[in-house]
């Protein structure tokens, strides 16, 4: 679980590393999902682990200074100003959320804009969340949300500036990036400033996946970017404005806020959890290749204790692990709820093969597919998939037998073409 304070931070990063030590006494009967194949000793896997630990870089919020701790940055930005925030239950400056932290400074914050989940963070994907008020403060709460995604000229009338400050995770098809380009957008159409705190991302450290095509863009995917894009909001914000990617090629009055103590290579630990069903580490880590599951009839644990560090499905008869997905806080009548989903648990070892691979992996979904008995009824027909992806080509790939690294490899050209253009917009090393 994310913790707040230090020590319980570093205990999170030596518990990832134990599961990790852990999970190598399990490798000697791992299946063939885990690619380990042949008669490998316990003590050769071992050593090959601990070697692995030894250049692990952990680094948490102790290490890093988000962008919104650095108040002289941008005090003059907001200040004798009518500001907004974009924000929720991530925009910590430690143990101070910035909205409280803000008026304590006399800045006259008059609007909350809160993303998918809610300002508090406590609401189900896809949850309809209605405007508020905040009971701390009085402030307007405006939903950004089911049919209200982006601001309208009439929400940001009297505003002045716009502050983003939202923990990210680098998935495309986390939507805070969709949120955070549709305020960007509102700004530029009503000539209103926009700055974006900036905050590390936990999987900055690689890029992957396919890219976005015009026809399957939605909400869970908006721009032209790989599932993995490899930046930070701030990054990925000024990517946005330098490629005309907002409507009619409109461009925001942008201003960012960088980080310190951050570059691309860390493996950096949220100190809150991002959303309801990333609520560890290892989740984070595990997410943009276990999404794809969601436009499957899998599980991938919402419901339990573990979301997106296991995935299942009541009709498969093989598989080391049993779950039964059950409702609750944010995950509000789950996929197979009630029913034991038969599957796989990664929660050990998973976090460290995304680590180790630096890439997605989509062994786990080739696999379940192959091993699936109705075949016709693996991918839902709603053609969710397609929108999680970005493609559908993704489905069509898999139907037709492709192994993970030939799919990958398809996706190869457009990642080069991307990187070219990533590079332009780096704040980090």
């Amino acid at each position: 679980m994310f913790a707040r304070n230090s020590s319980n931070r570093k205990l999170a990063c030596l518990k990832l590393q134990l599961g990790i030590v852990i999970a190598a006494m399990k490798m000697c009967k791992f299946d063939h999902l885990f690619a380990m194949k042949g008669t490998i000793s316990f003590f050769f896997i071992l050593i090959l682990m601990n070697g692995a630990i030894a250049q692990l870089s952990f680094k948490t919020d102790a290490d890093i200074t988000v962008g919104a701790k650095r108040f002289s940055e941008y005090e003059s930005m907001l200040s004798g100003k009518r500001v907004a925030i974009c924000a929720n239950h991530t925009s910590y400056l430690d143990s101070v959320h910035l909205l409280d932290f803000l008026l304590d400074k006399d800045i006259d914050v008059v609007k909350v804009f809160a993303p998918e989940h809610g300002f508090r963070g406590k609401a189900d994907a896809g949850q309809k969340v209605s405007g508020s008020i905040d009971d701390k403060t009085g402030i307007e709460i405006v939903s950004l949300y089911g049919n209200h995604k982006k601001p309208t000229a009439e929400d940001l009338t009297g505003i002045d500036v716009v502050l983003f400050d939202i923990q990210d995770v680098g998935a495309r098809f986390y939507t805070y990036i969709s949120t955070m380009t549709y305020v960007m957008e509102s700004c530029a159409e009503n000539d209103i400033d926009f700055v974006v705190l900036d905050r590390p991302n936990p999987n900055g450290f690689y890029v992957d996946g396919p890219m976005l095509q015009t026809e399957h863009k939605s909400f869970v995917g908006m721009l032209p970017i790989p599932v993995v894009h490899g930046l930070t909001i701030a990054e990925l914000a000024q990517m946005i404005n330098g490629e005309g990617w907002l409507e009619e090629g409109i461009k925001a009055k942008l201003e960012v806020i960088r980080c310190d103590g951050y570059q691309h290579s860390d493996i950096y630990v949220l100190p809150i959890k991002p959303s309801p069903n990333l609520p560890t580490a290892n989740s984070v880590l595990l997410y943009p290749s276990l999404c794809f599951f969601e436009g499957t009839s899998f599980s991938v644990g919402r419901g339990t204790a573990t979301p997106f560090e296991v995935f299942g499905h009541p009709n498969m008869s093989i598989g080391s692990f049993i779950f039964v997905p059950k409702s609750g806080e944010g995950s509000t009548h789950p996929k197979h709820e009630g029913v034991p989903c038969v599957g796989w648990d990664l929660s050990e070892i998973g976090g460290k093969r995304i680590q180790e691979t630096q890439g997605l992996i989509l062994d786990w979904l080739v696999d379940a597919y192959r091993q699936f008995p109705e075949k016709d009824k693996f991918f839902n027909s709603n053609g969710f998939i397609h929108k999680l992806a970005g493609t559908d080509q993704l489905q069509k790939q898999i139907e037709q037998g492709y192994t993970a690294d030939e799919i990958k490899a398809s996706w190869q050209s457009d990642l080069s073409e991307y990187n070219r253009k990533r590079a332009k917009y780096l704040l980090y090393d």
